[in-house]
Parts: C-alpha cells; sequence; structure tokens
C-alpha cells in the first residue's frame, strides 16, 4: 500500500502511486461510492446534482442547469424568498459520472416510499423519480442572516447526501426532544417537523453570549442527521 508522508513523498514510482489511488473496479452497482468522497454513478437517463460537482465522466452525457421555470413558479418563489437557494444541474445520456464536493464525505441513501428533509448545502444528487420541494424555516429566517434552506425529498429512489467527516444520526421515539445546532444538522425524517429554541439576552445583543444562541428542536418519532463540523457560522441578522 502507498504510503506519502513525511521525507518518503517522492520516493515512490509512478506505478507505485497509478497502482494504489486507481479507481476500483464497478462491481454491478448502478450508484456506489469510490474511496467514501467519491460518487459514481451507472447513468442511463437522468439525475439532478448539486450544481458544480461533476469531476469526471466517461460516455455521452449532457449537462443542463436547471431553467428559471424548470420546476414551476412556486419552487421559483420559494427559491427566491431563501436568497442562498441550491443551484442544480441536470446530467442526463449514457455513461459514468462521478460527483464529489469539497472533499466531504458521501452517503447514498435509497428512498422506499418515503421522506427525508436535507440541508440544501448537503444534497449531493438525487435521481429524478423522487419529487421534492423547496422548504425554509421561516422563525429562523427573521432571526438569522440568510435563514435556514433545506429540500424535502420523497417517493422511491436514491438521494446522495455530503457530510463533512462520519454523520451521526440520532433516533428519536417521542419520550424526549432533541437539540441540535442548525448548522452542523445535515438531514432528518420526513415526519419531523423542527422549531426552534432560542437564548436571546442582553448578553447576546452585546456580544458576550457563549455562541449556542439558536438550537434546533425536534421532537417526535424519527431520526436526525448530525456531523462533527458548523457548515456556515450563523450570525444574528441585524436587518430584522
Amino acid at each position: 500500500m502507498l504510503r506519502l508522508r513525511g521525507d518518503n513523498i517522492n520516493k515512490y514510482s509512478i506505478d507505485q502511486f497509478v497502482n494504489a489511488t486507481e479507481k476500483s473496479s464497478n462491481d454491478g452497482e448502478r450508484v456506489r461510492l469510490e474511496k467514501e468522497r467519491f460518487l459514481e454513478i451507472d447513468l442511463e437517463g437522468s439525475i439532478w446534482t448539486k450544481m458544480g460537482s461533476m469531476v469526471c465522466y466517461y460516455g455521452n452525457i449532457k449537462f443542463t442547469r436547471e431553467g428559471v421555470l424548470e420546476h414551476g413558479i412556486s419552487k421559483l418563489v420559494k427559491k427566491t424568498l431563501t436568497g442562498e437557494g441550491m443551484s442544480l444541474t441536470k446530467a442526463e445520456g449514457t455513461g459514468k459520472l462521478f460527483l464529489a464536493d469539497a472533499g466531504k464525505k458521501v452517503s447514498v441513501l435509497y428512498l422506499k416510499d418515503e421522506s427525508i428533509v436535507v440541508n440544501g448545502n448537503d444534497l449531493l444528487a438525487f435521481d429524478n423519480s423522487l419529487s421534492w420541494d423547496f422548504k425554509m424555516m421561516k422563525k429562523l429566517s427573521g432571526m438569522v442572516s440568510g435563514g435556514l434552506f433545506n429540500v424535502r425529498l420523497e417517493g422511491t429512489g436514491m438521494v446522495a447526501i455530503t457530510t463533512h467527516y462520519d454523520p451521526m444520526t440520532l433516533k428519536l421515539t417521542g419520550d424526549e426532544s432533541v437539540y441540535t445546532d442548525p448548522t452542523a444538522t445535515v438531514a432528518w425524517s420526513g415526519d419531523l417537523v423542527p422549531d426552534l429554541k432560542t437564548d436571546v439576552s442582553m448578553k447576546t445583543l452585546l456580544g458576550r453570549a457563549s455562541g449556542e444562541t439558536i438550537q434546533m428542536a425536534f421532537q417526535g418519532t424519527g431520526f436526525v442527521v448530525i456531523q462533527p463540523y458548523e457548515e456556515v457560522p450563523f450570525q444574528m441578522s441585524s436587518s430584522k
């Protein structure tokens, strides 16, 4: 196995490097992970991807940025209101497609007549067979610059999400609530409707708070996926 470290970083031949980092053989699955950071898709038809996530492809694949009214006026209005909505690219054709996002770890989920809500920053790709819609927590948008933009997906098909480092899933049984940092919250089951817990005081306004001013509150039966990383630091909005 190739080890690149310390003074030995240049002491390996080209053949050794190629053999150690070569893409593994395909096991016949349509969607698979390649070294945990790449999503490999055997494409026949079309799929939605996060804009800018394509890193390589083989074959005859066409990439088209979503049109202004591609998903209807309702989604256009919601996306405009979020101010920072995710932009999508449709990949269609036949070939092998590789996706990645800033070196984040990729997880592939398969929905079977189920639903999930994913943070817009953490949605890498999803099958065209899934129905989806933009969601935004209105209460949060009034307190935090930029709000919180999410995508709800439901039906049957594949969803690829990304996380900084390994994700952790918290199961909820309805017995107690769980509170998460919005910037570390990746996804949650579609039956859950998060609320917000705030700790706004004079110390907060004077900049002397702990920094954990806003949390997402989940209660019910389902799951919440978090990551050991704060995606985008929140700042209290000064315009509202």
